[in-house]
């Protein structure tokens, strides 16, 4: 599965928080239907992330710290996601043993992923957060 359910939380987060600005992680996690331990694990994330600040106290929450019109769901995932591939074939230190045993030979399977490793990064980065919630 490409979206984890990580990733998943982390936009119904983002998009509560377009929608009412700040909110603490009990009115999240009721809203959004999300685990309170799973949720601030996320929150953390998308802070360190910059997509999020965080107000302590009385009268604190979680607010947006970004533009949605600015970030799309490529760098939501890039946060929330360890780095994603459709092959290990295709990740950068890897070692091919076909390619090894056919140097003169040039690998189709591996110039076809890489095409669609592209397509799917490219799909990923072509709306806005903002586009993607509100359709504008």
């Amino acid at each position: 599965m490409l979206i984890t359910r990580e990733t998943d939380y982390s936009i119904r987060i983002l998009r509560a928080l377009a929608k009412r600005g700040r909110l603490t992680a009990a009115e999240l996690t009721e809203d959004e239907q999300i685990p309170l331990a799973f949720a601030y694990k996320i929150l953390k994330k998308l802070q360190k992330g910059g997509f999020l600040r965080i107000f302590r106290g009385p009268g604190g929450g979680y607010l947006l710290a970004v533009s949605l019109d600015k970030v799309t769901l490529y760098d939501l995932m890039q946060v929330t996601e360890d780095p994603f591939y459709v092959s290990p074939c295709i990740l950068p230190d890897h070692l091919c043993p076909w390619c090894d045993a056919h140097p003169d030979e040039v690998c189709r399977a591996h110039l076809h992923l890489q095409a669609i490793q592209k397509t799917l990064e490219d799909e990923l980065k072509a709306k806005s957060l903002h586009q993607v919630f509100f359709g504008e």
